[in-house]
């Protein structure tokens, strides 16, 4: 299948998500303005308009309702997702790093860089009513962070936990009634970049700059799985129907003229969730894969890369029928 390529951004791609039935896809970029397509035919629905730089994060809440993002220019904004409109603006102290919408969307989740003289900041704000005076409330829980800065975050099961991914490669569980930590383990060695949710919660997948991708249990943290390879992993996403997990990375556009001249530094790499073992590539990008998602129904799956494109790759039939030899006792 020739892949869709969208193209509606001038700078990196550096996020992006599928809403919950998979029909719109959202994009955030380096340029200022993120963008929502149709995922089926790749048509650019609108662009939302009011952030004053790059755009590193963005999560949609489940009933497709509302947009967060939050961006360079130290704000977390809030849109309506019909109209585009901009509802609400939260200022920061420091370029928005993460954000995400809680399972329910009644609480949506952001952190801050660690800038300024400011420290690393976690924030958790009410959603269950979405205007204008979100601008000025209170958070309902803050709290900083004195180590390491978050670069990537996820909501635990039952909104009760917050699960939030350091420079240094720590993994870290907080309780969302006191802001204090449950526990964290340190099983990368590098900045974790990105993780993703499994289908129904119960794990999810890590991509850290360690050149390793890995599989937790979202309880306890416990480690399960370890994809391994030779470049780092920017980002990593879980297939909702299929043993499959895929992986993008490839070093920085200023690190590659310094590294070998072996192909296939930026495609997109399948590995078997179980037997971690790698069984397929998707070449496309100029450049390094920055954001991966599979699209819900797992007959599809997206990428976004450096060179600004996001590409929409549907799956050959050979790719549902292809199945791992393994000797059944």
């Amino acid at each position: 299948m020739k892949p869709l390529m969208l193209q509606g951004h001038e700078r990196a791609i550096t996020q992006i998500k599928y809403n919950r039935e998979g029909d719109l896809l959202f994009s955030a970029a380096k340029d200022s303005k993120p963008n929502v397509w149709w995922s089926l035919n790749g048509e650019r629905l609108g662009t939302f308009n009011g952030h004053g730089g790059v755009v590193w994060c963005l999560d949609v809440d489940w009933q497709s309702i509302h947009l967060i993002t939050g961006g360079g220019d130290s704000s977390c904004r809030l849109w309506d997702l019909e109209t585009g409109k901009n509802i609400a603006t939260i200022k920061s102290n420091s370029s928005v790093r993460t954000c995400n919408f809680s399972f329910s969307a009644n609480q949506a989740a952001y952190t801050t860089d660690k800038a300024m003289g400011h420290l690393c900041e976690v924030f958790v704000i009410d959603t269950r009513t979405v205007d204008d005076s979100l601008s000025t409330q209170d958070p309902i829980l803050k709290w900083e962070i004195t180590d390491s800065k978050v670069t990537s975050m996820l909501w635990g099961c039952g909104d009760e936990t917050i699960i939030t991914g350091h420079e240094a490669g720590d993994l870290i569980q907080w309780d969302l009634r006191t802001g204090k930590k449950i526990h964290s383990v340190k099983e990368h060695t590098h900045q974790i970049n990105d993780m993703q949710l499994s289908r129904d919660g119960t794990m999810f997948i890590t991509a850290s700059k360690d050149q390793t991708a890995k599989l937790f249990d979202t309880n306890s943290l416990e480690l399960l799985k370890e994809y391994k390879t030779e470049r780092p992993v920017n980002s990593a996403a879980l297939s909702p129907i299929l043993d499959h997990v895929v992986l993008g990375g490839g070093q920085d556009a200023m690190e590659v003229t310094t590294t070998s001249t072996r192909q296939g530094k930026f495609d997109a790499r399948f590995f078997h969730l179980v037997f971690e073992e790698e069984f397929g590539r998707v070449k496309g990008h100029f450049g390094p894969i920055n954001s991966l998602a599979f699209h819900p129904d797992g007959k599809s799956y997206a990428s976004g890369g450096e060179d600004g494109y996001v590409r929409v790759q549907s799956f050959d039939q050979s790719y549902f029928d292809y199945t791992f030899d393994y000797n059944r006792d």
